[in-house]
């Protein structure tokens, strides 16, 4: 019987944190529940390509759209099981586990609880709302992973195809079937470490309430900050 779980990936320029963000899959290849990897890349101009490749990973390219790349990487996925990780996030050992019990509950989308690279107050202090954030409101970002059943995402309609708010889209759609994972993930403080972890914060809600009252993603995508 094959392995359950496909793992999609979407990338831009992002070699230099893609090994890492691999590596971290090596468990579950071990553990034997890893069908495949689907790197779906949206333009980059650096050295995924040669990255996904070595790893022995599927490479798509397409459109530079968050959640295009997403659906495509998920329309080419052959596994029971879909689990979207960032390229600049990492599954911290001891994953596996609680990934195999998650895998008994074919109706529910799973994350992982959040972690940042970096240690002190505001980094715990954001990752302990988001952590929150998921478990009340129902609503993880995409930092944070997800897995569920191929039929639960196909049910919902899977990701839209914007280039912005496709993690909230998703999320949302999947109302009532969010549970957290024990595991953890942990990714890159990059964004908040160059805007000032108060500042980058209040970007993110003030983006969020925007979509929430009906702002097109294309418009919020233009005054997206792009200097990763």
């Amino acid at each position: 019987m094959p392995a359950p779980i496909s793992v999609i990936m979407p990338t831009r320029n992002a070699a230099d944190v893609m090994p890492a963000a691999i590596a971290s899959l090596m468990e579950g290849l071990e553990a034997g529940i890893l069908r495949e990897l689907i790197v779906s890349d949206g333009g980059s101009s650096d050295a995924c390509e040669d990255i996904a490749e070595a790893a022995g990973a599927t490479f798509i390219s397409g459109n530079a759209s968050r959640g295009g790349q997403l659906r495509r990487g998920c329309a080419t996925a052959r596994g029971d099981w879909v689990m979207v990780i960032h390229a600049d996030s990492r599954l911290q050992p001891g994953w596996t586990k609680a990934v195999d019990t998650a895998l008994q509950s074919p109706s529910a989308a799973w994350h992982f609880r959040l972690q940042f690279d970096v240690s002190g107050a505001a980094a715990g202090w954001v990752a302990g709302w988001a952590n929150w954030r998921s478990r009340a409101l129902g609503l993880p970002y995409g930092d944070q992973g997800l897995l569920l059943p191929r039929v639960l995402y196909d049910s919902v309609g899977g990701y839209s195809d914007i280039p912005l708010m496709e993690d909230v889209a998703l999320a949302k759609a999947l109302r009532g079937h969010h549970r957290q994972l024990s595991a953890r993930i942990e990714t890159s403080a990059s964004r908040y470490q160059k805007d000032g972890w108060a500042r980058h914060g209040a970007r993110n809600i003030w983006r969020l309430m925007k979509y929430n009252l009906g702002a097109a993603p294309a418009d919020l995508f233009r005054n997206y900050d792009h200097r990763d």
